[in-house]
């Protein structure tokens, strides 16, 4: 059967913590191969049993639905990005354009280290119902306001120069999603050199006045 994939990326990649032990991980780890690859309308439950070597009564015990599995990728993809930003933030000092460099390499990171967790968390999360997603639209919006919260910083200290903050948000956390869609392991570029770039447009995209020493 041919597929139509989305993504350079071939492995379903799910850190220990992110996959609960037994059927439920087989469950997560299936699906999220199935949603990356086809997209989540166009893989069945029976796929997913399939995929994972389980009868579709073993996927309802455990997700009462299609929609509750796509519900935990989402929120396990969002929750990684979120800690991961907020980490870098906090470890880099108070100068907007150190907090801009962490961000950017930490948001870039996470869509280098799980791509198809990060396609399938973000191209796939306006699915959920507003009961399901709750959870991870909070998480989305926690990441955005802090992007938002140190551009401001930067404007209101002269460090930042841009006619929109909002369209630098958008901008600058956009470019990084887009790259979950092409990067793979195998690609020619190391994903440390992709974070580094990105962070050095985010830097441009702002006309930020000075470059921030390396921590």
């Amino acid at each position: 059967m041919s597929i139509n994939r989305r993504l350079a990326a071939t492995t379903a990649n799910l850190l220990p913590e992110h996959k609960p032990p037994g059927s439920p991980g087989q469950i997560l780890e299936a699906a999220l191969k199935l949603f990356a690859e086809r997209g989540y309308a166009s893989a069945s439950v029976r796929d997913v049993a399939a995929a994972s070597g389980l009868k579709p009564a073993t996927i309802y015990a455990h997700y009462p639905s299609k929609e509750h599995i796509l519900a935990e990728l989402c929120r396990i993809g969002h929750e990684e990005q979120n800690r991961g930003v907020r980490t870098a933030v906090l470890n880099n000092g108070a100068d907007p354009c150190a907090q801009i460099v962490a961000y950017v390499r930490a948001h870039v990171g996470m869509h280098t280290a799980f791509p198809m967790l990060a396609v399938v968390a973000n191209a796939e999360l306006h699915v959920l119902s507003a009961e399901l997603g709750a959870a991870t639209f909070a998480l989305r919006q926690q990441s955005e306001q802090l992007l938002a919260d140190i551009i401001q910083r930067g404007l209101d200290q002269g460090v930042f120069n841009v006619p929109n903050a909002w369209l630098a948000v958008a901008a600058i956390g956009g470019m990084g999603l887009r790259v979950a869609y092409w990067y793979s392991p195998e690609y020619h570029l190391e994903a440390r050199e992709v974070a580094e770039t990105y962070a050095e447009f985010a830097l441009r995209i702002l006309a930020c006045r000075h470059r921030p020493s390396e921590p």
